[in-house]
């Protein structure tokens, strides 16, 4: 059967839902109600997080995983409230809304409103490729410090101690000076919780520990009366579903003044959700689009704003609960989505004696994986001598700009740290790039290899071969040419440029080259140019038609006597031209 429909322009919806057969029912089902049962208190915890009631996390789940089905191109990926976007939202809210709580709720509804015509607008201009600007550590390091500034944002919940305000130095110190005014029930209560939550995960991974902590934790304050001895609850929330329309009290200014956050939060919810969506494709054998990616992120959001809901994203840990549990396709999402409607209808009178103690384990327990110290050891060894001597400090470029975006949150806030963590790798790419390696070759049987101390070499009397280890533009050409400028010695008579480790050169590297010929060639040095790729070739011969460059098909052709291959396609390397 094909329950999939087309919109205007041929455009297709609910796409994991092409051909579907009878066969994925019972597999989707059963992993819809697997991530219900974690969906639900999750979102209960983002909601506190983000600073709103907890039911508004339940507003949003509902119709962000009927309208990612419907845009998206993911068969698996589970779209809604997450610890990251809930944390940048708190952190965006915070400074416009101040203590007001009604405020605070409109204005988190319209930053999912901004957030989603955000995603739309990026879909719409095809500008999925913009992910690939926030590097995986500094992914990892913004990530790192959100989750240690989630955690100790919980604790004083977990001790039943009053919350400090500030960056996370400032709430640690905070927490340390009040933790005397600890409730035992309370952290009874919390500490309980909390190991529950992972020591389920640890031991039974397929029960669903939060659900079973959120149970354990009303049912402790219906039974011993906690309510009543200082154990601070969730309190009353509205049974029913969510109104629908515009928040109140949010003016055309404010939703323009959250537009620029907004993009912040689309940036990581987009990042996090196509790295979850391209995970699972690739282990059921398909692709997602990542422009798709942000049509369905965008319509999940507007549908969260309408129905009185907060920020979404794609969830890496629902999305791998649902395709451990066997999802096909998107139907699981729309499981989720009616039970989480009839937990809505019928249940929410059961999650007001949830204690916030419970609550803050349980995001807790969710956010404490996400403190990957191991990736950043990984980022800490990736150095070698050879590496140290050719990049310097910006060797550890990687862990440098992890750090970067970590301290960044920690200290400035969450969207200036991913921005200063973005800001920091690109200065430092730059700074490579700018001084690329540029490698003397040697003759090592039939070999051009790099010279170096492990490998038995032979000189050629006069004659020098280099590669640079990058393509040749602005920002390195004067770099290169002092590099390259360099190697011309008393008995140098010929110098080598072997292109094939440069794809590209510009009209800067092309002047560049020119003038370098030029210069050798006062000092009886002759330059030549070997192996030149195909944009490498075109960009010479268009930028310096007349130029007396020699270009050889071959290293081998170019240290031989005869004309020059000034013309025509380079010929393919000949065997004593190998080199690594």
């Amino acid at each position: 059967m094909e329950p999939s429909a087309t919109i205007a322009g041929g455009w297709s919806v609910f796409t994991s839902l092409h051909h579907y057969r009878s066969a994925y029912l019972r597999p989707d089902v059963v992993a819809g109600l697997t991530v219900w049962a974690v969906l639900v208190p999750e979102a209960l915890a983002y909601a506190a997080i983000a600073g709103v009631p907890a039911v508004v996390g339940l507003y949003a789940a509902v119709p962000a995983l009927i309208l990612y089905a419907a845009a998206g191109s993911s068969r698996h990926l589970v779209v809604g409230p997450m610890s990251a976007t809930a944390a940048l939202s708190a952190a965006i809210v915070g400074p416009i809304a101040g203590d007001d709580p009604q405020l605070f709720l409109a204005t988190t509804v319209a930053l999912s409103l901004a957030a989603g015509v955000v995603a739309l607008v990026a879909g719409v201009l095809r500008m999925g490729f913009v992910a690939s600007f926030i590097s995986e550590p500094v992914l990892k390091g913004f990530i790192v410090g959100l989750a240690l500034t989630i955690i100790i944002g919980q604790v004083p919940k977990l001790f039943g101690v009053p919350k400090g305000s500030g960056n996370f130095f400032e709430q640690t110190g905070s927490f340390i000076t009040h933790v005397t005014e600890w409730n035992w029930r309370t952290t009874i209560i919390g500490v309980a919780s909390l190991v529950v939550v992972l020591a389920i995960r640890r031991w039974l991974p397929l029960v669903p520990g939060s659900l079973v902590a959120v149970l354990g934790g009303i049912g402790a304050v219906w039974l011993l009366g906690l309510e009543d001895k200082g154990v601070a609850i969730v309190g009353h929330i509205d049974p029913g579903l969510p109104s629908l329309g515009l928040p109140s009290g949010v003016s055309m200014d404010q939703y323009l003044e959250l537009v620029g956050p907004a993009v912040g939060i689309v940036l990581i919810g987009f990042a996090e959700g196509l790295g979850a969506a391209k995970t699972y494709a690739a282990k059921a054998g398909y692709t997602v689009d990542a422009n798709r990616e942000l049509f369905g992120l965008g319509a999940a959001n507007i549908g969260s704003g309408l129905c009185s809901g907060m920020v979404v994203n794609g969830s890496l840990s629902k999305t791998a609960v649902n395709g451990g549990a066997g999802a096909k396709t998107q139907v699981s999402g729309l499981v989720v989505a009616a039970l989480t409607v009839l937990t809505l209808l019928l249940l929410t009178g059961l999650f007001e004696k949830l204690p916030d103690a419970t609550l803050a384990a349980v995001v807790i327990a969710a956010v404490i994986e996400l403190v990957d110290i191991a990736a950043l050891r990984r980022l800490y060894r990736v150095w070698t001598t050879r590496l140290g001597s050719i990049y310097g400090r910006a060797t550890r470029a990687d862990f440098i700009a992890a750090l970067a975006a970590l301290f960044g949150v920690l200290i400035f806030d969450t969207l200036p740290g991913l921005v200063i963590g973005i800001a920091v790798s690109m200065l430092l790419l730059l700074y490579r790039v700018s001084r690329p390696h540029v490698a003397t070759l040697v003759k090592d049987g039939t070999r051009w290899v790099e010279a170096t101390d492990d490998v038995a070499r032979r000189h050629l009397a006069g004659v020098k071969v280099v590669r640079v280890e990058a393509g040749l533009f602005f920002a390195n050409a004067d770099h290169v040419r002092d590099q390259i400028g360099a190697l011309a010695e008393a008995d140098t008579r010929t110098i080598v440029l072997d292109a094939e480790t440069s794809p590209f050169v510009d009209v800067s590297a092309v002047s560049m080259l020119v003038e370098l010929h030029g210069a050798l060639a006062h000092k009886g040095v002759s330059f030549r140019i070997a192996r030149d790729v195909g944009q490498f070739r075109d960009v010479i011969h268009a930028a310096a038609p007349d130029t007396d460059l020699q270009i050889f098909p071959t290293v081998a052709q170019a240290l031989a006597d005869g004309p020059p291959g000034n013309s025509g396609p380079a010929a393919a390397p000949q065997p004593n031209d190998r080199e690594t």
